[in-house]
């Protein structure tokens, strides 16, 4: 069972109104109610808190007071939260509307935002995301302020931060580029030691730098950074220069680079893969357009898996 709450969601909307108006009478003309009824609805609020919501002073209006400053924030989104669960009681995805904050890892955009707007404007037209992209230390900033609703990111670093709650969607196994004229370019796959004699073209982003360093250092080998870039395409159109080889996870739907090079891609053998994730405060609620679309990255991560 659980214990009665002492006040009601009119009671805190009429508040909320009064608050923005800075009027009791101004509030009920927009309520299109008695002032008397607002007057009681803030009374008996205050009766049943415990605290003065309002500074009253006879022709200056309504002053919140410290109190009514941190109950109008929690009233907007208890509010918030009421009419979310109020339409996802009425309808389907169909009736979701309103905007939705995304983070995204950069080197995961152009294979998960594509499809993420396709399928959410035929199936969620009424929903509208927004996305932040970085790398991963930005995302978790961006989680911890509220600027994003969810992130979609490798699990690197996540496990240091408690406070997140992180879903894998997918893996992305790591692979090897080199230019397509490299002697291994035919093989079809590889193992790092095979390589270690050449120079490394590092994508060079917080985390990732660290996990492809690590992959290399596995073998046995230190590896020789020649050239770094935060730019994922950057690392391929150097690589089709034939200025050394790299490691990605994402594979594009060409071997064509910017730069109108050639790589090749090598199926590595000892690199242990990415985890997808989709990362999120722990113990937050999400609203029920999060959640249709966190369904659609479920979906759309489950294809890049088979």
């Amino acid at each position: 069972m659980t214990s009665p709450v002492g006040f009601t969601l009119v009671q805190l909307r009429y508040f909320l109104v009064a608050a923005e108006r800075g009027s009791m009478t101004e509030a009920a003309a927009e309520l299109h109610i008695a002032q008397s009824a607002v007057s009681t609805a803030v009374f008996n609020l205050e009766r049943d808190l415990r605290v003065q919501l309002f500074i009253r002073r006879r022709g200056r209006g309504l002053t919140l007071t410290p109190g009514g400053e941190r109950l109008r924030q929690q009233a907007r989104d208890m509010l918030a939260r009421a009419r979310e669960v109020e339409r996802e009681a009425r309808g389907d995805g169909e009736n979701l509307s309103g905007p939705v904050a995304v983070g995204c890892f950069v080197t995961l955009a152009p294979y998960y935002l594509p499809p993420l707007f396709s399928e959410c404007t035929s199936r969620c037209p009424g929903i509208e995301i927004e996305v932040v992209e970085g790398e991963a230390d930005q995302l978790v900033r961006a989680l911890a302020a509220g600027r994003v609703d969810f992130a979609l990111t490798y699990d690197l670093g996540l496990a240091a931060e408690p406070a997140l709650y992180s879903e894998t969607i997918a893996r992305a196994p790591a692979y090897v580029i080199v230019p397509a004229g490299h002697p291994l370019a035919g093989r079809g796959s590889v193992e790092l030691a095979e390589l270690s004699a050449e120079p490394l073209v590092l994508l060079d982003l917080p985390h990732s730098r660290d996990y492809f360093r690590s992959l290399v250092a596995a073998t046995g080998t230190a590896p020789d950074v020649r050239y770094r870039t935060t730019s994922y395409e950057t690392v391929r159109s150097l690589v089709a220069r034939g200025l050394g080889y790299s490691v990605l996870n994402q594979r594009p739907a060409t071997s064509q680079t910017y730069g109108g090079g050639e790589v090749a891609e090598l199926q590595l053998r000892d690199g242990s893969p990415l985890e997808v994730t989709i990362a999120s405060l722990e113990g937050m609620t999400q609203t029920a357009r999060a959640r249709a679309v966190m369904d659609l990255l479920r979906e759309i991560g489950a294809r890049r898996l088979v």
